[in-house]
């Protein structure tokens, strides 16, 4: 390659031609398209090795870091405080598996439905909207905060805020499709909105809520009254499951490289059992009147609420040893003896 000749202009600079950086890599994409995966791999553009971020400027990853660049005080520089070896390819999962709550539902199987079944959806579906708000806007928070060197994770929360955007937006759509409408949302998970850490809000968010929240919707099949109704379900449990594996990654990697963390995991933990072990209700809700509509629908009707109650109670129990096995996959298979009681009492005998 030649070395091109320039005008001498006063004032230009071409020392952007110089910069020592890596030049001729030529990727092909494959049947999946052009990867972060191939990128990382095959090229030095890749994830970074050392534990701590570059300079806390505004620079993607790779780039020459330009001295005038403000600096970024709130970015976290850990990578510990953000980094998810599962990121990069849920992000990728996410993009190739998104759906439409206009187009991808089937909205004519929705029939008339008896009073008592209308409502506790109707019910159900306002407290899931609320809950879906919150799962948007807590990630969003902490997207800004997330280092370009690790920017991963970030694209990830990104996909994240668009699942529960659909999600809340599913959720109200049928609501109001059928001649019901919105109700008494309760008070909300409002103990969501004062975390002020990645790591809290993962724990508290991804691998509480989440994967709870994801039994639930897979209990669709149980609860739905028509095929919308069940593919509403099954769609958003796959999204929920990618939440749930980056909240699962993202502690593990805590556990694996900072494990002086491991009190700091349990405290917060600690205050989200504690909020749910606190529901009188056989369900995760934060207003009884969901836990009672839930009973409806799982029964059949209002005058099987009782045989309802029992498989809420079955959902619990695998909600709550679901939970159990991901605490161990992360490292903490400790938390079994320290378990808020409301929670404990449902799991199974140690094998």
């Amino acid at each position: 390659m030649t070395s091109p000749s320039f005008v001498d202009v006063p004032g230009l600079n071409f020392d952007w031609l110089n910069l020592d950086t890596e030049t001729g890599a030529r990727l092909q994409a494959t049947r999946r398209g052009l990867t972060l995966e191939q990128i990382n791999t095959l090229t030095r553009y890749g994830v970074v090795d050392l534990d701590e971020a570059g300079a806390p400027v505004f620079k993607p990853r790779g780039a020459l870091a330009d001295p005038r660049s403000p600096r970024h005080a709130r970015q976290y520089r850990s990578k510990a405080d953000v980094w998810s070896e599962s990121a990069m390819l849920l992000y990728e999962e996410a993009n190739q598996r998104q759906w439409s709550s206009a187009v991808d539902i089937p909205w004519e199987t929705i029939q008339p439905l008896p009073d008592d079944l209308e409502w506790a959806m109707c019910t159900l579906c306002t407290f899931l909207t609320q809950v879906e708000f919150i799962a948007g806007d807590l990630p969003g928070r902490f997207m800004e905060q997330v280092h370009p060197d690790h920017f991963e994770s970030q694209l990830f929360l990104g996909t994240q805020i668009m699942d529960e955007s659909r999600h809340l937006d599913v959720f109200r759509k049928r609501a109001l499709v059928n001649g019901g409408g919105m109700v008494d949302a309760g008070f909300g998970a409002i103990n969501l909105l004062s975390v002020d850490d990645f790591t809290e809000m993962t724990a508290l968010l991804h691998l509480v809520g989440e994967g709870f929240v994801q039994t639930l919707f897979r209990m669709g099949e149980l609860i739905a009254q028509n095929e919308a109704e069940k593919k509403i379900f099954r769609l958003s449990a796959q999204d929920e499951s990618r939440h749930l594996a980056f909240g699962v990654t993202h502690m593990k990697y805590v556990m694996d490289t900072e494990p002086w963390r491991k009190e700091e995991m349990h405290h917060y933990l600690d205050i989200q059992e504690g909020a749910l072990a606190q529901s009188q209700q056989a369900s995760l809700t934060t207003n009884p009147t969901t836990g009672e509509a839930l009973a409806i629908l799982a029964g059949g009707g209002i005058e099987h609420i009782d045989e309802g109650y029992a498989k809420l109670l079955l959902m619990r129990k695998r909600q709550v040893n679901e939970y159990m096995h991901r605490l161990e996959v992360i490292g903490l298979g400790d938390r079994r003896e320290r378990m808020a009681p409301g929670l404990r009492e449902f799991l199974d005998p140690v094998n």
